[in-house]
């Protein structure tokens, strides 16, 4: 036991005794005050530290073992993935909720197609001139709206006359014919003047087959073909062949 002369085991000089390590370096200057009120800031600093630092209670010291992580952390997965697809869900019903509301462009009508029909909404019947019963020359698109007929070599009278009676009388019923088939014994002229039943009838010869060229229709095979032109010149419907007049009644409303 140090005796009252030897310092508490310090020496004389101040330094530190040779059984205590001297303190870090990392510490600085270590100033101890005469007021130690001054030093309440650091005691509270403390005071919380070591109470953050306490002992865990028996609770916390089960939630903390190794299983019970792997258990909350298959709880909080198990919970994310129900959040995140009832989410995706979410956003997904609002997508189609907005894109069957959005309006689209508009449809166009189902047209049925067969191999002797087309539709011709983009073309627009040529301003050719032929020559009429007179042996004049007659505009093709003189009178319109018109159900032309081209009775190139076709036995076509009957059609002629059902087409007549079946057009309205603001529609104008024109035949197109060749001289070779008229000479030959095809549907004779039946003049350019106004008909019975107050329909028009115009018969023109086209010897140079230009109508058939320009509208690229097929050549003739005995049997009619027929445009359907409305009053601003647009073709309506092109049959390649036509055999009756039952085939382009329905069109008729559309002149």
């Amino acid at each position: 036991m140090a005796g009252s002369g030897d310092n508490g085991g310090w020496t004389s000089d101040g330094g530190s005794s040779d059984d205590l390590p001297d303190l870090p370096e990392e510490w600085g200057v270590i100033v101890i005050p005469d007021d130690l009120s001054e030093l309440s800031d650091e005691v509270d600093a403390v005071r919380a530290e070591l109470r953050l630092a306490a002992k865990p209670t028996r609770w916390r010291r089960f939630l903390n073992r190794p299983s019970m992580r792997r258990l909350r952390k298959v709880a909080t997965t198990a919970v994310r993935a129900p959040v995140l697809i009832i989410s995706m869900a979410v956003l997904v019903t609002v997508a189609s909720l907005f894109a069957s509301a959005w309006p689209g462009p508009p449809r166009q009508p189902v047209t049925q197609r067969t191999a002797n029909t087309t539709d011709d909404h983009n073309d627009t019947l040529p301003a050719l001139e032929l020559i009429g019963a007179d042996g004049q020359t007659v505009p093709l698109r003189g009178q319109l709206p018109a159900v032309i007929l081209l009775i190139d070599g076709c036995d076509c009278a009957s059609l002629v006359s059902d087409t007549i009676a079946a057009v309205r009388p603001e529609i104008a019923v024109v035949t197109v014919s060749n001289a070779t088939a008229t000479a030959k014994g095809g549907t004779p002229p039946t003049g350019a003047t106004p008909q019975a039943q107050g329909k028009t009838v115009r018969v023109l010869q086209d010897p140079s087959g230009s109508v058939r060229n320009e509208l690229k229709l097929s050549k003739a095979d005995g049997t009619a073909a027929a445009l359907l032109v409305d009053k601003g010149g647009l073709i309506v419907r092109t049959f390649q062949r036509l055999a009756a007049v039952d085939e382009i009644r329905p069109d008729l409303a559309r002149l």
